[in-house]
């Protein structure tokens, strides 16, 4: 697949334009030109870091948005294995917006959740976007209760602009079904490890991140609001994204310094996208270790941790007052 370039990456973009243009002239003519290959593979080694140096954060939240990156499937296919995908909340209808199921991980049985956008126009209008509607998120608790009924440990794949605020996804109770979830998560009685993988978009996020552990890739981004409708609301136009991004404080490294997600999963250079197996690979490491950490604590105990770092989101300063 012929890699996406976004509007900042120009100076990684001409590199590899050179490089496409250098092996079409090495197969016309059969002449050996690895050093040359070599050499600019370096200069686009040297550009994409210096790029992603000093990504703002409006950058950042393109990053996380971009078509190539993986979504929740891709995660499930490279870390799992014996996927049975579950369907439909027992009330209305199927949401594939989000996919859930029982799998594997390492040998483990366990439950798997997620958002899940679409790669082409017809998978993005199936699936809505990846904004899911309260049935998406009923199926999601049915699948959480069945998680706790077996003992089941739970994998969560955030990336989602948001909750789908239609008119039909009103009238059958998206508020009450968001805030099911949020409450029902944090009594859970089995272990819960949520990863935001792209977009973590307001409540439509919120809805399944309540866990024990909270993970962010490094160029993923969480927020109570997307960038354009914070600028939206804050300057009455969306063209002030960039500067929304800055106020709300959406990438990870901002947020784990306010001590309100756990860990951050560091990318290849150049975001997940570029290297999707590496990524894998860390990410993998990363759940053994987590998950080996919940297990030898007692259910008891996680759900005391679990209440307690719910509690301790936010920060107050009393003042007197005349």
């Amino acid at each position: 697949m012929k890699q996406i370039f976004l509007d900042f990456e120009k100076p990684i973009a001409d590199v590899e334009a050179q490089i496409e243009a250098l092996r079409q002239s090495q197969e016309a003519s059969g002449v050996d030109i690895t050093a040359q290959l070599d050499e600019l593979a370096a200069r686009r080694a040297r550009a994409t870091e210096s790029v992603y140096a000093k990504l703002t954060p409006w950058q950042v939240s393109q990053v996380s948005r971009h078509p190539q990156r993986p979504y929740t499937r891709d995660y499930i296919d490279r870390l799992f294995t014996d996927f049975e995908e579950l369907h439909g909340d027992r009330a209305f209808a199927d949401d594939a917006a989000v996919i859930g199921g029982l799998a594997r991980f390492e040998g483990q049985p366990c439950m798997v959740i997620g958002h899940q956008k679409g790669r082409d126009t017809r998978e993005k209008l199936a699936r809505n976007f990846g904004m899911p509607r309260p049935e998406g998120y009923r199926k999601a608790l049915r699948l959480l209760r069945m998680a706790e009924r077996f003992d089941l440990p739970v994998f969560t794949f955030v990336d989602t602009p948001g909750a789908y605020p239609g008119v039909g996804a009103e009238e059958r109770g998206q508020s009450e079904a968001i805030g099911r979830n949020l409450y029902e998560m944090s009594r859970l009685r089995t272990r819960i490890i949520c990863t935001v993988i792209g977009e973590g978009g307001s409540g439509g996020a919120l809805a399944i991140s309540v866990g024990d552990v909270l993970l962010m890739l490094e160029y993923s981004t969480y927020s109570v609001i997307s960038p354009e409708g914070g600028a939206s609301i804050l300057w009455k136009s969306a063209e002030k994204a960039p500067d929304a991004a800055a106020v709300l404080g959406i990438t990870a490294t901002r947020l784990k310094s306010l001590g309100l997600i756990d860990r951050i999963v560091s990318e290849p250079p150049g975001g997940a996208h570029r290297d999707p197996a590496q990524l894998m690979q860390r990410l993998r490491r990363t759940f053994v270790e987590v998950l080996k950490s919940l297990q030898a604590q007692s259910l008891d105990q996680l759900l005391e941790r679990r209440f307690d770092r719910l509690m301790a989101h936010g920060k107050f300063r009393e003042v007197e007052t005349d």
